[in-house]
């Protein structure tokens, strides 16, 4: 009998992802992938399976499914809840399952994304080298929905030199690192951006991180004497100024190209941390 899990409940949204579809965007195709890479890397590396399996990402809890066969599995991103067979087994380490078993993955209390490895991978169809569903482009895996059999692939390495990882916190106040350019001379003051604090709106999801004011600051304001700028690509990380002076943050699911300036972009540490931020979080740009 072949090892697959069955979904009862989805939660917000889940989805396949691994490492992404790198090196297509010339044919107009985003990486897409895992939005936080460092934690689907660590949730395959604690079931020994190649660091780009396939895991499902979780978006804020509420999921479920039930296994058949014996699995081993972990669950990284933000501390949560995360039950077997009716018992507490946290997040972070590898975890036995047995036939029958639900496997629960509550709402974290902060952060956004859980990642769902099972040892061996989950053995989505593939497209263009990728099992990632990309939500903007329609690429790879519908998101999973309940009744999906999701089966156990073939991707398991070496066994894993430990089977327990540190978790990691999402502060009150997250910063965030950013290099000015490629188009910050687009702006009268880039340095606004440092300026006082930005809260994440509820327009987030993997395509951006949209943010608004907190606070009395200013809003970055585009130069008049300019001419329109032409659409051009955007990178993953890139803070992009539309009209309304309310940024963007682009994430794994974000399109190749852009109309409004990118005036700066965040390092990979930062774009993983804008990864796993909610509505209603506060943060701050830094500029170096």
């Amino acid at each position: 009998m072949s090892a697959s899990l069955t979904v009862v409940s989805t939660g917000p949204l889940a989805t396949f992802q691994d490492l992404g579809r790198p090196g297509f965007a010339h044919l107009g195709v985003p990486r897409s992938g895992a939005a936080d890479l460092p934690a689907l890397r660590q949730a395959n590396r604690l079931v020994g399976n190649a660091e780009g399996a396939a895991a499902v990402e979780v978006t804020l809890g509420g999921w479920s499914a039930r296994a058949t066969g014996r699995l081993l599995i972990a669950v990284t991103g933000p501390a949560v809840r995360v039950r077997v067979g009716g018992k507490d087994v946290g997040s972070h380490g590898a975890v036995p399952v047995s036939d029958g078993d639900l496997i629960e993955v509550s709402t974290p209390p902060r952060g956004c994304r859980n990642y769902v490895a099972v040892r061996g991978g989950f053995d989505a169809p593939a497209e263009l080298d990728s099992r990632s569903t990309d939500t903007l482009s329609g690429l790879g895996p519908a998101p999973l929905r309940n009744g999906d059999v999701l089966a156990v692939g073939t991707d398991a390495d070496v066994w894993p030199a430990t089977t327990f990882a540190p978790a990691g916190a999402v502060p009150d106040l997250v910063d965030l690192i950013a290099d000015p350019g490629p188009r910050d001379d687009r702006l009268v003051d880039v340095g606004v951006l440092a300026v006082g604090r930005w809260t994440v709106t509820p327009a987030s999801n993997r395509v951006g991180l949209r943010l608004d004011r907190t606070d009395a600051a200013p809003l970055p304001r585009h130069r008049d004497d300019l001419p329109e700028l032409r659409s051009e690509g955007v990178p993953l990380g890139g803070v992009q100024i539309p009209p309304s002076g309310q940024p963007v943050i682009f994430l794994a699911d974000h399109p190749v190209t852009g109309g409004y300036p990118v005036v700066a972009v965040l390092n990979p540490e930062s774009v993983w941390r804008a990864a796993q931020l909610t509505a209603g979080d506060v943060v701050r740009l830094r500029l170096r």
